[in-house]
């Protein structure tokens, strides 16, 4: 009896579902490094949107104002100043962001007003600097929220409605809004617009 040179390999036939198998794989590998593989036409718009006029988003790289390295408008006398919230965004649509920040005095009892102030950085990176309040903590306010949404300020503000209401109960609430127009922030009610 003779032997075959090559062994019989019955799985070495081609059938048809091992071309369909193979043309699924090459299909699969083909449509995967499209996907993974940089596309230069997207890159290429995405550069000419950067240079389009209109606003600007701040670049990743920089970092908003750190409130924590400045000295606010505070008289806390032998208590310290303490952000309580802080919120950040580009308020002024030149590409920089701008910190928030609502500071009262660290004080032991009581509910300190809060100062809501808005800090920025100067173009050669000096130390972050408050350019504008928007409450003064003469006016017995506190803050409860407070973001920056769309290039605007928003706060809840806590209050009173008479001097005779007590520190520890304030009675009236107002939702804020503060944005940056013709070089002041104004208010949605102007009479409590303050800028420094």
């Amino acid at each position: 009896m003779q032997h075959p040179a090559v062994p019989d390999l019955s799985h070495t036939h081609t059938r048809p579902i091992h071309w369909v198998a193979t043309a699924t794989a090459v299909a699969g590998v083909v449509a995967l490094s499209s996907v993974l593989q940089p596309d230069a036409a997207t890159a290429a718009q995405s550069a000419d949107k950067a240079a389009a006029p209109g606003p600007r988003s701040a670049p990743a790289h920089i970092a908003p104002p750190d409130p924590a390295t400045v000295a606010f408008p505070l008289e806390c006398g032998p208590v310290k100043a303490l952000v309580h919230k802080k919120a950040s965004g580009d308020l002024d649509g030149d590409g920089r962001p701008e910190t928030v920040a609502a500071v009262h005095c660290d004080a032991p009892m009581g509910t300190p007003p809060d100062g809501v102030y808005v800090i920025t950085r100067s173009t050669d990176g000096a130390k972050p600097r408050v350019v504008a309040t928007l409450v003064d903590p003469k006016d017995r306010r506190t803050a409860t929220e407070l973001s920056v949404r769309d290039g605007a300020v928003h706060a809840t503000l806590l209050g009173y409605s008479t001097a005779d209401v007590p520190s520890c109960c304030p009675d009236v609430t107002d939702d804020v809004k503060w944005q940056w127009k013709n070089g002041a922030f104004v208010s949605d009610t102007p009479a409590q617009a303050r800028t420094v």
